[in-house]
């Protein structure tokens, strides 16, 4: 089948590293592998972060023209848009489907009614028309369902597919971790004989910052331990970050935006992000296939990719003494930490990995045909 795939939050190209556009790429990775053909529609952005309704309008025009000079020549069999929220939604999609008479799906559809009167109104009027019209609906945050599925013309329109991604790099970086781990020793001067905490996240204002404050002040109540922590991440808000890690003072060590991941995640002991309104966190899941333990806020959709008590410790969202106590539960006990870390990874292997993806997506996408 010819899948038209469109991201109008950050299109699979950008150059920038991001949780969202590495879903992006491994929805496209899991519709090849069940042998469907992939072509980018569009790299048109309808995000507005201000909540300008004079911009909006202005993505709302641009986006009408850019879905009237889709070709019918270039008609795919289906039109496959990924992430759509009130600050960014699917101003393309919806129009072209209809005029060319194929179906519509959307993945990861957000949907808040709170919104409705607020400084993104017309960009959650536009996500409730989309998601109304769409022929499917796939949800990878649970949390997400309870306010899409009225939305929808039909309930059964709305299929679940678990969180996702390749473990093979994961799998190849853990088999390699003393070495890595030695390298990663010596390039950043970690003593390497004490835990290594890792949190991986964008540098940018609004939720991350305010995970990166959160993290600071957990971690600085367990000075009378040794640990490092490994950060990797960039941003806009890099000033600030620093500012709110500054109390732990030489045990960080900044590894930079980093394009693979795998390596420095699987070198590390434990993956630590409190995650403030995280839809579910990619990086939890990329921890996990590389067999490290997660200690992360319980929020969103983080319970569905973090197993308490098995694979990681969940706490209460926002609360800096928890989750520090549950770090400081896992550095005391490294047997329990890499009993967690052999969980993890097999869970992810079995539920999350990009073969259950692709099969998952293939029965979805071909009911429709």
């Amino acid at each position: 089948m010819r899948v038209g795939f469109y991201a109008p939050l950050k299109p699979p190209d950008h150059p920038v590293p991001s949780g969202d556009r590495l879903m992006a790429r491994l929805l496209i990775d899991a519709l090849r592998l069940g042998g469907h053909e992939i072509r980018i529609m569009s790299r048109f952005r309808s995000r507005d972060g201000a909540g300008d309704p004079a911009r909006q309008a202005r993505l709302a025009t641009l986006g009408r023209r850019l879905a009237d000079r889709i070709p019918r020549a270039a008609s795919p069999d289906l039109w496959f848009t990924y992430h759509l929220y009130h600050k960014a939604p699917d101003l393309i999609g919806p129009a072209v489907a209809d005029r060319l008479g194929i179906p519509y799906v959307v993945a990861e559809a957000s949907f808040a009614p709170k919104q409705a009167d607020g400084p993104w109104a017309a960009g959650h009027a536009a996500v409730a028309a989309a998601v109304a019209r769409a022929d499917a609906v796939i949800g990878l945050n649970p949390a997400d369902a309870a306010c899409v599925r009225p939305l929808l013309a039909d309930p059964d329109r709305y299929h679940a597919l678990p969180a996702f991604l390749d473990t093979a790099p994961f799998e190849a970086a853990r088999a390699g971790r003393d070495r890595i781990r030695s390298a990663l020793a010596r390039a950043h001067d970690i003593d390497p004989d004490v835990p290594w905490l890792i949190t991986v996240a964008m540098m940018r204002p609004g939720d991350k910052l305010a995970s990166y404050r959160l993290l600071g002040q957990a971690l600085a109540r367990l000075a009378d331990r040794p640990w490092r922590l490994l950060v990797v991440g960039d941003g806009s808000a890099r000033g600030a970050v620093v500012e709110a890690l500054a109390p732990l003072g030489r045990r960080v060590r900044w590894l930079g935006a980093l394009d693979r991941i795998a390596e420095p995640v699987a070198a590390a002991d434990l993956l630590v992000w409190p995650a403030v309104r995280e839809a579910w966190g990619m990086a939890l899941l990329e921890a996990e296939a590389a067999g490290l333990p997660v200690v992360a806020g319980r929020v969103g959709g983080v319970p569905s990719i973090v197993v308490d008590g098995e694979t990681g410790l969940l706490t209460p969202d926002g609360d800096a003494a928890a989750l520090a106590d549950a770090v400081a539960s896992l550095l005391d006990d490294p047997d329990r930490r890499r009993t967690m870390g052999r969980a993890a990874a097999d869970y992810i292997a079995r539920t999350h990995g990009l073969p259950a993806a692709a099969r998952r997506l293939d029965t979805i996408l071909r009911s429709l045909a």
